[in-house]
């Protein structure tokens, strides 16, 4: 079994993260080559808005919250330590993180929930949304699950999987950084590996195109008009 350790490393942690990438960017040229117009969500906010809102809306607040954490521990790690170096500021910092990752949880769960329970939204759920459904919802469980068990993320992230991460960018692969680190958060990365290459197949590559005045526009009014004879 230890013997085999280097080898899943190696396979996981070196040829994934490439292999990944590699399918990102040509599975996103091909498929805006081949089908522009299907970069969307596909929402199916028309057919029921209600749960919609509650789930979706936290959802995404809480995963870009998330995820600008975690570029920044990426782009930025020793200026994150050193906020950290504050007990304080690290205390904030780590509940804050926490709690955007119990917000994203929370409202992927109702968005999956209204999935299961609408017949209309389920009729246009296609077997790839389930999947991307089960594949973020364990991404963000063992996210939570790894902030609570094992905290001060923000700073092991910046300290040691910033320097892995980087030395993946320079095409110098160094797996020192990530050996010693628990298996829950080898998996995290793992998974976060499989959700890059699988984004240009599913509803997923719209972060591309991803409209930003989303998250501060005035809310929308939409109203259905009927003619007389539907009325009465």
């Amino acid at each position: 079994m230890t013997s085999m350790l280097p080898f899943a490393n190696g396979l996981f942690f070196l040829v994934l993260p490439y292999l990944a990438m590699f399918v990102f960017f040509l599975g996103t040229i091909m498929r805006y080559r081949k089908a522009p117009f299907t970069y969307s969500s596909f929402s199916s906010q028309f057919l029921e808005n209600r749960q919609h809102f509650w789930g979706l809306v936290p959802f995404h607040y809480g995963i870009v919250a998330v995820l600008l954490g975690h570029i920044a521990a990426f782009l930025i790690p020793r200026q994150i330590l050193a906020w950290n170096s504050r007990p304080l500021r690290l205390y904030v910092l780590e509940v804050s993180a926490l709690l955007f990752g119990l917000l994203a949880l929370i409202g992927l769960c109702g968005a999956i929930h209204r999935r299961l329970t609408f017949s209309k939204v389920r009729a246009v759920t296609s077997p790839m949304d389930w999947i991307v459904f089960a594949l973020l919802l364990v991404q963000v469980a063992s996210g939570v699950y790894t902030a609570v068990f094992h905290p001060w993320g923000s700073s092991w992230f910046a300290a040691a999987l910033a320097p892995y991460l980087w030395s993946l960018v320079k095409l110098n692969p160094d797996l020192g950084f990530i050996t010693a680190t628990p298996l829950i958060v080898k998996f995290h990365i793992v998974m976060a590996y499989v959700l890059i290459g699988v984004a240009p197949f599913t509803r997923l590559v719209h972060i591309l195109v991803a409209p930003n005045p989303y998250f501060w526009r005035k809310s929308q009014v939409v109203r259905w008009y009927r003619s007389p004879e539907e009325v009465s």
